[in-house]
């Protein structure tokens, strides 16, 4: 426990309060390099920083500049409240987000510290949001810190840039740029965090050489990322994705002239003729008009600086950080309905939605997505749509890093499904970044029932925090399964090994056939791959 969560004596309190007129920081401060910061202390006795900034607010001749450094303040700078959220639409239903409003102004970051002084240097987690680089917010309960920091760890929790302002790019932009590059912003700003973390997190009791970067799907796609960024790859030490890489996926970076000829169409879009009248915008009719654009129209680039090449490339020649990793998906990362529409999931409406897919390859998905019987036909389609959205890519990833890295590559399977809602939920349904959708319209159409854990389904299981989010019945095997899935990630962000005192043994996966795989749910165990078959496919048809 720490001091400052505890019912002091009377002279303790008055001495605490002399020291902190004399110059001193009290319990709930920290000294930033930039300037001393003030938070609360939870019940728990864990300290809590919200609302720290890394960068300089990206607005007026800043939008769309790589992040800039914070200027230093005098005095005490309050630290008690989440920052605004970067600009963002609605798309995902209700994500629950505890940010103040939204804004431009969005470089802000959240520590949870169990140190009681600066001398601790205890392992740190850096977790990144999901949310297709269009949606987010370190302030969302499910990434909430105090959980994991009570196993001992300092969590940080990082806003970055969103869609048009994290990853638009223009020529005007590149020529301004010192790198010569643009785009990238929302991974730079994901960067200047972790370069404020190795010059700050040592005030918060935390360790800059034990460095974790993790991340679910965009948050994952962003750890992928940053491994393979020369800008960053000395910043870590471990990693964790949670479903998602940016090796052979939708969201792999494009060629910089591609993105800066969508970049110029944007901005004749909006009438702008200059990057002058492009920053003089309003930011919500940026957003707006990006908003009809299509889901993933602003991707990263291969900019020559944040990236040198295609992170697939980077991969397969060895030139990412070597650093442990533990990665995995979930059992059901889309429905069967991303495969085959509102057809009926029988036999044949299956293999001619593949053979539509896939043209003369069909044979070749049909004999590794088998099916014989409805029933089959279902979970195949199902199978098809998980791997192609984001395991396929995950596993890609985790494939090229065992082979070139040199060091451990642990792979899980979570496969609980989550419980029903509580009843006051009413007529709601689950949205695909893990947000809520609430259904007025009785006669709506209704997504299909869950088969197993859907996407995004298992961020509260791993960080510990089952216990905020009230829309699910969540039952004691549910938190039986949390405690493990935590345990793991804990020890991992640790020592680089998940395994631990009573925990089922979690094998690193090895090269070849025999790849072992760790199963979490309630009984969870390892066991070899079952369906090597086909990533093989997949990655054969691949033809980035």
């Amino acid at each position: 426990m720490l001091l400052s969560g505890q019912a002091m004596p009377e002279a303790s309190a008055q001495t605490k309060k002399a020291k902190t007129s004399q110059g001193k920081q009290a319990a709930t401060q920290a000294k930033t390099v930039n300037g001393i910061v003030e938070g609360t202390t939870e019940q728990s006795g864990i300290r809590a920083f919200k609302g720290v900034p890394f960068a300089a607010p990206p607005v007026g001749d800043l939008r769309w500049r790589e992040p800039q450094p914070v200027q230093n303040w005098q005095g005490v700078r309050q630290a008690k409240q989440f920052g605004p959220r970067a600009m963002q639409l609605p798309v995902f239903g209700d994500m629950g987000f505890r940010s103040d409003g939204m804004s431009e102004d969005a470089l802000y970051l959240n520590v949870w510290t169990p140190a009681k002084s600066e001398n601790e240097r205890l392992p740190v987690l850096v977790y990144f949001y999901g949310g297709g680089f269009v949606a987010g917010d370190g302030s969302e309960a499910r990434y909430d810190g105090e959980s994991m920091a009570q196993k001992g760890i300092v969590a940080v929790t990082v806003n970055y840039r969103l869609g048009a302002f994290g990853f638009f790019a223009h020529p005007e932009l590149t020529k301004e740029s010192p790198h010569n590059s643009s785009g990238n912003y929302g991974y730079m700003d994901q960067n200047a965090a972790l370069r404020w973390v190795q010059q700050n997190i040592a005030a918060f009791g935390g360790d800059p050489s034990k460095v974790t970067i993790a991340g679910e799907s965009a948050g994952s796609i962003s750890v992928s990322a940053q491994m393979a960024s020369p800008l960053s790859k000395g910043l870590i030490a471990r990693a964790i994705g949670e479903s998602g890489a940016l090796v052979n996926s939708s969201l792999d970076p494009t060629p910089l002239a591609e993105a800066e000829k969508n970049g110029v169409e944007f901005a004749s879009s909006l009438g702008a003729n200059s990057l002058a009248a492009l920053r003089a915008l309003p930011a919500q009719q940026i957003l707006d008009a990006a908003g009809k654009l299509p889901m993933g129209h602003f991707v990263a680039t291969v900019d020559g600086y944040f990236f040198p090449k295609s992170p697939a490339a980077i991969y397969a020649a060895g030139e990412q950080a070597k650093v442990p990793l533990l990665a995995g998906w979930n059992s059901e990362e889309m429905n069967y309905m991303m495969v085959m529409g509102r057809e009926k999931p029988t036999v044949e409406n299956y293999e001619n939605a593949v053979r539509r897919l896939y043209g003369e390859k069909a044979d070749e998905v049909l004999e590794v997505y088998k099916a014989t019987t409805d029933e089959e036909a279902l979970q195949a389609a199902t199978d098809l749509a998980g791997d192609r959205f984001i395991a396929y890519s995950t596993w890609k990833w985790m494939d090229l890093h065992s082979q070139t890295s040199g060091n451990p590559v642990y792979r899980y399977l979570f496969s609980r499904p989550r419980p029903p809602m509580t009843a006051e939920m009413g007529n709601a349904s689950s949205g695909l970044a893990g947000g809520v959708v609430k259904e007025e319209d009785p006669n709506a159409f209704k997504m299909p029932a869950a088969r197993g854990a859907v996407h995004a389904a298992e961020i509260e299981y791993a960080m510990g925090n089952l216990a905020s989010n009230k829309v699910y019945a969540w039952t004691p095997e549910d938190y039986i399964v949390s405690e493990v899935m935590q345990n793991y990630f804990a020890n991992f962000i640790k020592t680089g090994n998940p395994n631990g005192k009573g925990l089922p043994t979690w094998p690193t996966a090895s090269n070849g056939d025999k790849v072992q795989v760790m199963y979490i749910d309630v009984n969870t165990a390892a066991k070899p791959e079952e369906n090597r078959g086909r990533y093989l496919i997949l990655d054969k048809l691949q033809t980035k």
